[in-house]
């Protein structure tokens, strides 16, 4: 699994870090999206589909590896 972001369309509700806290975080500035990582381990993947699910701004985006 690869996860991209887009920092562009995220509008900083903070679903993904509630989500995957171990591979999303915010910007202490204006709360957009940070990736922590990545290529996470494989017991994190159905958090991260999640949090790319749950995302309003549809910023988060799954590849499979």
């Amino acid at each position: 699994m690869r996860v991209h972001i887009d920092q562009d369309k995220c509008c900083g509700a903070g679903s993904c870090v509630l989500a995957a806290p171990e591979v999303f975080d915010q910007r202490e500035e204006d709360g957009i999206v940070l990736l922590l990582d990545a290529e996470p381990p494989a017991a994190l993947h159905d958090a991260v589909h999640e949090a790319a699910a749950i995302c309003p701004a549809a910023a988060i985006t799954v590849e499979q590896a």
